[in-house]
This record gives C-alpha cells, structure tokens and sequence, in this order.
C-alpha cells in the first residue's frame, strides 16, 4: 500500500515538486515517510521505486 502526497513547489525560475511515500520496511514492517524535491517528470518514476 502506498500513499502519495505531491505538493508544487516554486523557486525563482526553477519549477519543483515534493514528493512524498510511505515505504514499508522488510526487517520490522514498520512504515516510514521518503521524500523528496524534483522536477514535476520525474516524479512518476520516484514513485514507481
């Protein structure tokens, strides 16, 4: 189960996007957040992974 937050972020001419997801850990199963700031088209693949 994933959950997706993406919030549009902008800063000076550079146009970038925060990404947010919830991985599940193998060891413990417990859930933890992973984000990141990038550029809106890979944000599809960041979240494939």
């Amino acid at each position: 189960m994933a959950k997706k937050s993406v919030a549009s972020l902008q800063k000076g001419s550079n146009r970038l996007t925060k990404a947010i997801k919830m991985v599940k850990s193998p060891k413990t199963g417990a859930y933890t957040f992973v984000e990141s700031i990038m550029a809106p088209d890979a944000v599809n693949d960041f979240l494939k992974k």
